[in-house]
């Protein structure tokens, strides 16, 4: 979690590698709808992330991801309390990774970055919207600066998870 341009669909990426998780990058479940208004520089409001959050809370569940038995990671800003009651009401069980980072380097990233339908300018009102996690959120924070491997390697040990293990035959 976090906002635009903190990193979440590329560590959610490696993680997902590194773990043998399923990984779901949040903005492919948008409505076509909230791209378009995104596109033209104009921030959600609730009642247009409430149906793509019940969306991603239905993957974290385990819904509509074909059938994995492995628990997914999934890409989605989650900056309200209200945003993340809503994914833990579909899988209470959900760890979140907030990739926090200053605006001035988040702002950097995005400027580099071209991006579908998310632009610059936007950053502001999402840095605005952001509540930072509460100590009964189960939740790691990820520090953005740090390179992305040893960010990758931190993450995993503070949830504790280990990588996958490739099983061989006969072993």
């Amino acid at each position: 979690m976090g906002v635009s341009g903190c990193g979440k669909s590329t560590v959610g990426t490696l993680m997902g590698q590194r773990l043998g998780m399923p990984f779901f990058d949040g903005d492919d479940f948008h409505p076509v709808a909230n791209k378009q208004k995104m596109a033209a520089g104009v921030a959600l409001t609730d009642a247009d992330r409430e149906p793509w959050l019940g969306r991603l809370g239905e993957l974290l569940a385990g819904k509509g991801d074909g059938g994995t038995s492995v628990p997914p990671i999934v890409a989605c800003s989650a900056l309200k309390r209200r945003y993340r009651d809503l994914l833990r009401s579909c899988a209470p069980d959900v760890v979140f990774i907030h990739l926090a980072g200053d605006a001035a380097t988040i702002g950097a990233r995005m400027e580099a970055r071209a991006h579908e339908f998310m632009p610059p300018a936007l950053l502001a009102s999402q840095f605005a919207a952001l509540e930072e996690l509460e100590a009964d959120e189960a939740h790691v924070l990820g520090d953005i600066t740090q390179p992305l491997d040893p960010l990758v390697e931190s993450l995993c040990a503070n949830l504790g998870v280990m990588p996958a293990v490739a099983h061989i035959e006969g072993e």
